[in-house]
């Protein structure tokens, strides 16, 4: 069987799940199953998410891609168009920029499954519209920032 056989057969509970919560509303689990160092510019994790929970703020990257298939569930996806219900078998994809922002959040009976295919580059920015945050992920930078610390470019020089 393929990987993504296994996945759809129910073996993606086998990989080894991360735990993660945050305030209030978000929560997940994550099962890595291409992480990097095995690939270089793919990752993808099979997430599960609780009833009424989210795995991220509204955001989206500036290099970045994201593609996520939903394999059990259903949720509320937030985008720029507005908000609409997803459900398993769905297909969603989200490039970089302000045109690829999302939020899923699971409101039905069950877990949401959902797996999820990013590019990955070697450094990227997360944009958060509503808390008005960038994250800088990548080259071992992890950092989220309030836009309004901005700096004039040459202040402490």
């Amino acid at each position: 069987m393929t990987v993504l056989e296994n996945i759809l057969h129910g073996r993606w509970d086998e990989l080894e799940a991360q735990h993660k919560t945050g305030p209030g509303e978000y929560e997940y689990f994550r099962r890595k199953f291409v992480s990097l160092g095995q690939a270089r510019q793919c990752v993808a994790s099979v997430y599960e998410i609780p009833l009424g929970k989210s795995a991220y703020p509204y955001h989206y990257h500036l290099q970045n891609e994201e593609t996520f298939f939903i394999l059990k569930g259903t949720g509320a996806l937030r985008t720029p168009e507005g908000e609409r219900q997803a459900s398993a078998g769905e297909l969603l994809f989200f490039p970089a920029g302000p045109g690829g922002a999302h939020k899923l959040t699971n409101t039905g009976t069950e877990p949401l499954v959902y797996l999820d295919f990013d590019t990955h580059n070697d450094l990227d920015v997360a944009v958060y519209p509503d808390s008005r945050k960038l994250g800088v992920w990548g080259k071992g930078v992890n950092m989220v920032f309030p836009e309004g610390d901005a700096v004039d470019y040459y202040q402490g020089e």
